[in-house]
């Protein structure tokens, strides 16, 4: 855990910023040696979930995850993991999850145009261990339901908890707006989206969330 995060890494390669004591900024790490390579996505899957049910007794059903692994409280980001996995032949050997959530900051640079924190939706502070203890415990409950070869379920909690589900809404992709809707998430991650046309399969650098 750090007091001062200030290398952070989100996806695409985004910079993730936090103020000194206010966020959780911690790693964990991992060895799910019992997860092949193809299963990469259930271990994505099993950490989201940790920490939206640490955090769900707070902000309850405008909590959401976006796909893949954003932590989202209505159409604003609370936030993200970075997982980083290191194999061994066709299994996980480790797994190093970086995790940022805000919780006490509210004053965001202008770059972070949707950004909102755990403060800022309920007006007060929060003990940041112990919403760390919760989210290390919610996560090894995910992974020990892996661990006992209970993927299916996981991976249903997952779906039923995803921001923009079943809803229709505009992307980008290949730099052409479209609408769809979010209809499933296949078990090695990639995403459904149902439009006009049929369905359609996207990997994470391959289509954008628009919130207009």
């Amino acid at each position: 855990m750090a007091e001062h995060q200030f290398a952070g890494r989100g996806q695409r390669q985004n910079t993730w910023y936090a103020e000194p004591g206010k966020n959780l900024t911690f790693s964990i790490l991992l060895n799910p040696t019992f997860l092949s390579a193809q299963q990469q996505f259930d271990l994505t899957r099993a950490v989201s979930m940790g920490v939206y049910d640490a955090l769900y007794p707070l902000l309850r059903d405008s909590l959401k995850i976006k796909w893949p692994n954003d932590i989202y409280y209505g159409n604003n980001k609370l936030g993200g993991m970075l997982i980083e996995n290191v194999l061994q032949g066709s299994q996980i050997r480790h797994s190093v999850i970086g995790i940022g959530i805000n919780i006490n900051q509210v004053n965001f640079d202008e770059s972070a145009i949707n950004a909102t924190s755990v403060k800022k939706i309920l007006q007060r502070d929060y003990e940041l261990k112990n919403i760390l203890a919760e989210i290390c415990n919610h996560t090894e409950a995910y992974y020990l339901h892996l661990k006992a070869g209970r993927g299916a379920f996981v991976r249903n909690m997952y779906l039923s908890r995803l921001y923009r589900l079943n809803e229709w809404h505009k992307f980008l992709s290949n730099g052409e707006k479209f609408e769809g809707r979010i209809i499933n998430v296949k078990e090695n991650g990639l995403l459904v989206v149902e439009q006009n046309d049929g369905e359609h399969l996207y990997n994470l650098k391959e289509i954008e969330f628009l919130n207009k």
